[in-house]
């Protein structure tokens, strides 16, 4: 990984880079045992409860997040990246592949709710 003062520098990144780079990261520190699939559900949960406190008084939000601070913003990327790295840990210990299951379901819901008309504004 190339880093620019510390941090990684922007591009793309899989989700099977990121669920190697948290086993890595667990089995170095002797985290494993710890890393049971009820475990990393609960702290996803409160992840996400941590998640949603940062949205609980602000009404509705524009998308983009004009009128947020570089400060709320970068705690509310911290928070994301807690609930995406606890969801891929979680499948991973799973023994699913997480990436395949997100595709596999967007077919479904495709299948469950064809396009139709109804979402077109109508002229007056």
């Amino acid at each position: 990984m190339e880093y620019s003062n510390g941090v990684p520098r922007k591009r793309d990144v899989s989700l099977r880079e990121l669920s190697k780079r948290l086993a890595e990261f667990a089995e170095v520190r002797g985290w494993d045992q710890y890393h049971s699939p009820r475990n990393l559900l609960l702290a996803l949960v409160g992840e996400v409860g941590e998640l949603s406190e940062i949205f609980q008084w602000r009404g509705e939000v524009a998308k983009g997040l004009p009128n947020w601070s570089s400060d709320d913003k970068e705690h509310l990327e911290e928070e994301l990246s807690d609930v995406l790295l606890y969801l891929v840990r979680l499948a991973d210990v799973c023994g699913l592949d997480l990436g395949q299951a997100a595709l596999t379901k967007i077919v479904k819901n495709a299948q469950k709710y064809p396009v139709t008309n109804d979402h077109t504004p109508t002229s007056t």
